[in-house]
């Protein structure tokens, strides 16, 4: 029952984290955002740490926080890392051309007021739903726990 229970608590925790990215004003379903205590740019660090131990690759990454800070403007630190890997494009590429766009799949870290950081991304199999591919959803069945357990280790969850 243990084993059981360690799948469902942290599946709950994601429904959870969900419906509160929905009431954060995320309108597209799948979305999960999970408040740290990190800060900005140690959760930064963190993410991308965790791409590279889970196999997968930092394919770009943009930060307006950035771009403004060398203008001398100041604004919570927001990092959009992109992340994917060719073997999976060349998957997603074979079953639909049009779902090349939502690749890479990004995950969105942003500071909070308290000085926290929230790292916040789509499922795969929310971003691929749409197509409405089977060979789309196998593969983003297989991503939804690599971009899951990315997500988990870098946040501590």
């Amino acid at each position: 029952m243990k084993i059981g229970l360690r799948l469902v608590v942290p599946a709950l925790m994601l429904v959870a984290a969900s419906a509160a990215a929905v009431g954060q004003g995320f309108p597209l379903p799948g979305t999960v955002s999970l408040k740290t205590p990190h800060a900005f740019d140690a959760l930064t660090a963190r993410v991308e740490k965790a791409v590279a131990e889970n196999k997968m690759g930092l394919v770009a990454q943009a930060s307006a926080s950035r771009g403004a800070a060398a203008r001398g403007v100041k604004i919570p630190g927001n990092a959009v890392l992109m992340v994917f890997r060719n073997d999976y494009a060349v998957r997603m590429l074979a079953a639909s051309v049009p779902a090349g766009i939502e690749a890479p799949i990004r995950i969105y870290v942003t500071e909070n007021a308290d000085g926290t950081a929230t790292a916040t991304y789509r499922r795969p199999s929310a971003l691929f739903a749409p197509y409405r591919n089977a060979e789309l959803d196998g593969m983003a069945r297989e991503l939804d726990p690599v971009f899951e357990k990315i997500v988990k280790d870098a946040t501590g969850g």
